[in-house]
């Protein structure tokens, strides 16, 4: 293990030092260097660069010092392997950004690096300033975020709450219902709108809970193909099927000793949620395609933006999978509920992505607000979210304008909900919704260069979402 300039480290860590640590691990020292050299000179602070050749040596330095980020190769590794990896740093106290890189730039490499819970994923071989400066820009926005909650006690604020900003008698009824229930050993069943926190809900129940030293997995059971979701929950072995080249372990496997999340639970194959409800009981498995019978200790979060009694009327959801899930119920504000959390929120966001940016906006202008509150936000926190982004990427300025946010006028939440479906055609000349769907995502990653982050942003919604279907077309 090498420190860039040989000094001691220091006994007492600051929020400042911490943040300007990296770990660089990486089997090709050649990498290393050069990996260090850019950030040091892109870098408007001291760095210190930590280098390691093995992941285990990598791992080991992260117990002993605080480092505010990572980058590892995931080259020579299997999926598994790196998953492990990444977990174990987690695990180790690197909470900020791991960035992981590759030789191999397939989609599947690209979604399989997200899924083992990288923040982002760049391919060799890369500019190594411009990568560095990628680094740097997930560095700032992760540290302006924590350290606008790190520096203020819980007790001295009502504004946040592990990873939650509000303050409306809403979000502090989540709040107190997330202590009351976070050191229970039974399932968490989180109902809630599409954007309005279930994740961060479930990562908050994670940190309150008798597991927080464990892993925290999340698997998103809309967002993974149902031929796929039973290696995904349980594993498989070696030959399980025709693309099972190793043994590789599941997310149940993976949540041993801390927090399994399953995300959009009703979205899960009917058949599948048998083998669920059997390892929810029993707490056993076995991997796809093996014969020994794994144990392991797990809480159980679901969350769906469904009605989960309404999935069970109509037959998409077990019945005896419900109750057995459905044992201490939260539901999420929607955004609209919320009152002057909103304008809380887009002041965090406005903040959070000039910096950022590099622009100089520091607050919004009455039109704007008036804006803000009066939308029905449909999207919800995501989108308030995607369109603060947006506006701070296209313009600049002092004052955001009722103009940049550019909302739809009208109660369009009200208007969907209110009229009937569309009259039906029969027009020739209307491309298919998937040819549609295909066309929209492909001119989004063409005007971001190919960047599936921030054209999911500016399509409002998930990255998972266009890495899956990317992965899909290539298949076809």
């Amino acid at each position: 293990m090498v420190r860039k300039d040989g000094s001691q480290e220091p006994n007492c860590v600051s929020v400042a030092s911490v943040a300007a640590r990296i770990l660089v691990i990486d089997h090709d020292p050649a990498t290393r260097r050069l990996l260090a050299a850019a950030l040091a000179s892109v870098s408007t602070l001291p760095l210190e660069i930590f280098e390691s050749e093995r992941a285990e040596d990598g791992i080991a330095s992260a117990r002993g010092t605080s480092f505010g980020a990572a980058v590892v190769s995931f080259d020579r590794r299997a999926l598994s392997a790196n998953m492990e990896m990444v977990a174990n740093l987690r695990e180790a106290g690197i909470h900020g950004p791991i960035i992981a890189t590759s030789s191999t730039g397939s989609v599947t490499a690209a979604v399989e690096a997200i899924r083992s819970g990288v923040n982002d994923f760049i391919v060799k071989p890369f500019q190594p300033k411009e990568f560095a400066r990628r680094m740097l820009a997930r560095m700032r926005e992760y540290e302006s975020h924590r350290v606008a909650i790190a520096q203020v006690p819980a007790h001295e604020t009502d504004e946040s709450f592990e990873g939650f900003i509000g303050a409306s008698s809403a979000m502090k009824e989540v709040y107190a219902q997330i202590e009351r229930v976070a050191t229970s050993k039974a399932p968490v069943f989180v109902t809630g709108e599409s954007g309005t926190g279930k994740e961060v809900c479930a990562e908050a129940l994670h940190i309150r809970s008798r597991n927080h030293s464990g892993p925290f997995i999340a698997l998103n059971c809309g967002a993974i193909p149902k031929e796929l979701m039973e290696s995904e929950i349980f594993g498989h072995v070696k030959g399980a099927f025709t693309s099972a080249h190793e043994d590789r372990a599941g997310a149940a496997e993976l949540a041993n000793g801390g927090t399994l999340f399953l995300d959009e639970i009703c979205e899960m194959d009917f058949a599948l949620q048998s083998k669920l409800l059997r390892f929810i009981q029993t707490g056993t498995f076995r991997r796809v395609g093996g014969t020994k019978e794994m144990k392991v200790n797990v809480r159980f979060v679901c969350a769906t933006n469904r009605d989960p009694k309404e999935e069970v009327a109509v037959g998409r959801f077990r019945e005896d999978l419900y109750y057995r899930l459905h044992v201490l119920p939260m539901h999420l504000p929607s955004l609209r509920e919320r009152g002057d959390d909103i304008l809380l929120l887009a002041r965090t966001f406005l903040a959070r992505f000039a910096e950022e940016e590099g622009r100089h906006f520091h607050g919004f202008d009455s039109e704007a607000e008036a804006a803000l509150i009066s939308y029905r936000w449909p999207g919800n926190v995501r989108q308030l979210q995607n369109v603060i982004r947006r506006v701070v990427v296209l313009h600049d300025g002092d004052l955001v304008t009722g103009a940049m946010l550019d909302l739809p006028t009208g109660n369009t939440h009200e208007a969907a909900r209110d009229t009937g479906p569309l009259p039906r055609t029969d027009s020739p000349s209307i491309d298919p919704y998937w040819m549609q769907e295909q066309r929209i995502i492909e001119e989004a990653l063409a005007a971001f260069d190919g960047n599936a982050q921030k054209a999911a942003a500016a399509l409002e919604i998930a990255p998972s979402t266009i890495y899956r279907k990317l992965q899909s077309w290539s298949e076809d």
